[in-house]
């Protein structure tokens, strides 16, 4: 069961957890965006990743680092220079648009599906979006250069990318679409379907001014469509904690563009 924790400005997911070996549990780091120690090659849950073929993957693994990725942090802002990418393993980045240069709303979002970085495979080094940490968790790291020549000798990899960039595109179309026309209480609902279907096990946290970014409202009507969820029995809300009782309801009281999105990154 799926918890969510709204109180006092901040909402918390908890996916149930899954027993770790010692081995796994030693790959967890403490500083930010720090790279996990590892005693042997450890597999990446990343699903663009385990497209490659086998021997191509593991020599494209091997040349990264798994890192830490930790609530909050940001990755690189519009403009800046992208060093590193990243292919998410059980942690959550948003792509946000600054608009004003302090108002910010969500565009985009990369899980284990795919990749942070993607303007590299198009050879612009900058970033036109910010990268913002929204589900702790860890990642497969590596450097822009070694990662360009990589990218340019591997067909493989370039067809994936491809893919996964359209895929990515789709996603960001969709989602300004949902932005201008769909109720809050829809796009909430598409969200945390979202949000879930790209976690694993690690507990995920949220405070209510982020969710409006990320929905483009204030924390007023995140309020309200919490709400109205919980009236339709989809979800409870009580003493600040927010469960999902209903899955599938949630995905009938969501608008069409989460079924849209999930059907283009399932054909890409």
């Amino acid at each position: 069961m799926t918890i969510f924790d709204i109180g006092f400005g901040s909402l918390h997911l908890r996916v149930p957890p899954v027993a770790r070996s010692d081995t796994d549990a030693h790959c967890y780091a403490t500083n930010l965006g720090a790279a996990v120690p590892e005693a042997k090659p450890i597999p990446a849950a990343n699903r663009l990743l385990a497209t490659l073929p086998r021997k191509e993957r593991q020599d494209f693994i091997d040349q990264m680092q798994r890192v830490e990725l930790v609530y909050g942090e940001v990755l690189y802002e519009p403009g800046e220079k992208i060093a590193y990418v990243y292919f998410p393993n059980d942690s959550v980045v948003s792509l946000l648009t600054l608009v004003d240069r302090h108002h910010a709303l969500e565009v985009g979002l990369v899980g284990r599906e795919g990749m942070v970085g993607v303007p590299l495979a198009l050879e612009i080094s900058l970033s036109p979006v910010r990268a913002l940490v929204q589900g702790s968790g860890t990642a497969m790291r590596m450097k822009a250069a070694p990662f360009l020549r990589a990218f340019r000798e591997s067909h493989a990899l370039q067809r994936q990318l491809h893919h996964y960039t359209y895929a990515l595109m789709a996603q960001i179309t969709q989602t300004a679409a949902c932005n201008r026309f769909h109720v809050v209480e829809a796009r909430l609902a598409r969200w945390l379907l979202m949000t879930h279907d790209r976690m694993l096990t690690n507990p995920f946290q949220l405070t209510q001014e982020f969710l409006s970014q990320m929905l483009g409202v204030r924390r007023v009507g995140v309020t309200k469509a919490a709400r109205a969820l919980q009236k339709n029995a989809l979800i409870s809300y009580s003493r600040g904690n927010i469960t999902i009782l209903d899955r599938t309801g949630l995905e009938a009281a969501c608008c069409s563009c989460y079924e849209i999105v999930k059907d283009i990154h399932g054909a890409a």
